[in-house]
C-alpha cells in the first residue's frame, strides 16, 4: 500500500490553492463533537431522571399499597422496612423483596404510579 492509500478521507479533501485561504470556517471541524456531545447530554439527562422518578416512586410506597415487582410478582404491602418490604402474594403467603424490585404501585386509592426502565 502506497501512503496515500492509508491517508484517511477527511485529509484528503481539496485544499485551497496556494495563495488562498480556505474559505470553511474552523469551528466546522467541531460540529461532529459537538453533535456527539449534545447527544450524550441528552442520553444521560433522561436516564437521571427515569431514575429519580423510580426512587421517588419507591419512597411513596405505603403500607396497603398494591405493588408489581420485576419479576412479576403481585401483591400488597403489609410491612415496610429501610430496604425491604413485606408483600402479601396469597392467604398464608407473605415474601420479603427489595425496594429496588418494585416496578410499579397502585395505591390504596387506585391511582397507579409505574416506572418503566
Amino acid at each position: 500500500m502506497t501512503p496515500d492509500a492509508c491517508t484517511p478521507i477527511l485529509l484528503m479533501a481539496p485544499s485551497a490553492p496556494a495563495g488562498q485561504e480556505s474559505t470553511a470556517p474552523a469551528w466546522t471541524g467541531l460540529m461532529p463533537l459537538l453533535i456527539l456531545g449534545l447527544l450524550m447530554f441528552l442520553l444521560f439527562r433522561s436516564s437521571t431522571k427515569k431514575q429519580k422518578e423510580h426512587e421517588k416512586m419507591i419512597g411513596s410506597i405505603d403500607t396497603g399499597d398494591e405493588v408489581v415487582t420485576t419479576g412479576g410478582i403481585l401483591g400488597t404491602v403489609t410491612n415496610r422496612k429501610e430496604k425491604t418490604l413485606t408483600i402479601k402474594i396469597a392467604d398464608n403467603v407473605k415474601i420479603e423483596v427489595l425496594r429496588s424490585a418494585v416496578q410499579s404501585v397502585t395505591k390504596a386509592g387506585g391511582s397507579k404510579t409505574s416506572s418503566s426502565s
